[in-house]
């Protein structure tokens, strides 16, 4: 008898489904997991359900263990925590984080999921990717000692990236965001805070997350001489306008995109980078970025409103049973 399981599908643009699925049997190198949580990455996962993925980005935009083609219908997802039910005798019991959409169970192969460290909470380890994706955007922006850095865009990637510069001895750090309601996870990270208008100038570094032209403008604005700007946003189809008179070329500004598809640390792996990003969650100031929960069975209602802003979120946790 063929069993089966229970995914998430974006059936249409703006419209969701849970679908089932069929649950192969895990060959001698797979592992049967079955899920506890999953993350919705808001940024990209609402640019997703809303079909704006631009038709040149199809390719570079597939998830891992992606299904369908965009703009739909498509299973999408990449923050998944489960318990190893069947695999190899290391693995079985075993918490693992894994680049799997939204399914209550999966079979992968097993070198596709990644130890969750004991001392970790499966709940936050749902953080792993978008942790993964702040490492390499410090990578890209090798902060100093002694710095002073702004990470302009409170959300999920902005947020870790805030959390992690933190760490950095010497590092001034402060966390712009429209939402003042942000102040208080950046508390929690450990860095300043400021609306636009009010944030600090002259500085050596800033790291934009905001998905919008306004807050590349602001960084750009916010720069010392020679200071960068290192861009993480995906804007999906929407056009970005910025002026660049002024100190732009005076000032001898710099812009850098940074996107984890392309690592700036090629001597390491993807099973190093993501150990390294799970093991940088045993830091319990990432739980301030988990700003609320549903069921499994809910997500067809939840992820249209957190599209329309009406659900607000960092990481907006999925459960299941």
């Amino acid at each position: 008898m063929t069993r089966h399981t229970h995914a998430f599908w974006l059936r249409s643009p703006g419209a969701g489904e849970i679908r089932p699925a069929p649950l192969p049997e895990p060959g001698p190198g797979d592992v049967l997991v079955r899920t506890r949580y999953s993350g919705i990455s808001r940024g990209t996962e609402t640019l997703v359900f809303q079909g704006r993925v631009p038709p040149g980005q199809y390719a570079a935009m597939r998830a891992p263990f992606q299904e369908g083609d965009f703009p739909a219908p498509v299973k999408y997802g990449y923050l998944n925590v489960g318990v190893v039910d069947a695999g190899p005798p290391g693995l079985r019991g075993r918490t693992v984080f894994c680049l799997y959409p939204h399914q209550t169970a999966y079979v992968v192969p097993a070198d596709a999921v990644s130890e969750v460290p004991d001392g970790v909470p499966a709940r936050r380890a749902v953080l792993a990717g978008t942790v993964e994706t702040a490492v390499n955007a410090l990578w890209d922006a090798r902060p100093l000692i002694g710095d002073r850095v702004t990470v302009v865009g409170a959300g999920m990637v902005g947020c870790c990236v805030a959390a992690l510069l933190a760490r950095f001895p010497g590092v001034e750090v402060q966390l712009v965001d429209v939402d003042r309601d942000r102040a208080a996870v950046a508390a929690a990270l450990g860095a300043d805070f400021a609306l636009p208008g009010t944030a600090a100038g002259q500085r050596d570094l800033v790291v934009h997350a905001s998905a919008t032209s306004a807050g590349l403008q602001r960084s750009l604005d916010l720069l010392a001489r020679e200071g960068t700007v290192v861009e993480l946003s995906w804007y999906g189809d929407r056009p970005v306008s910025v002026g660049l008179g002024g100190a732009f070329h005076s000032g001898r500004l710099t812009v850098r995109g940074s996107q984890v598809g392309t690592v700036a640390r090629p001597d390491r792996t993807y099973a190093e980078r993501l150990a390294l990003a799970l093991d940088l969650l045993r830091d319990p100031v990432f739980d301030a970025l988990i700003t609320g929960e549903s069921p499994f069975t809910e997500l067809p209602e939840v992820l249209p409103r957190l599209a329309t802003g009406e659900l607000p979120a960092l990481c907006h946790l999925i459960t299941y049973d």
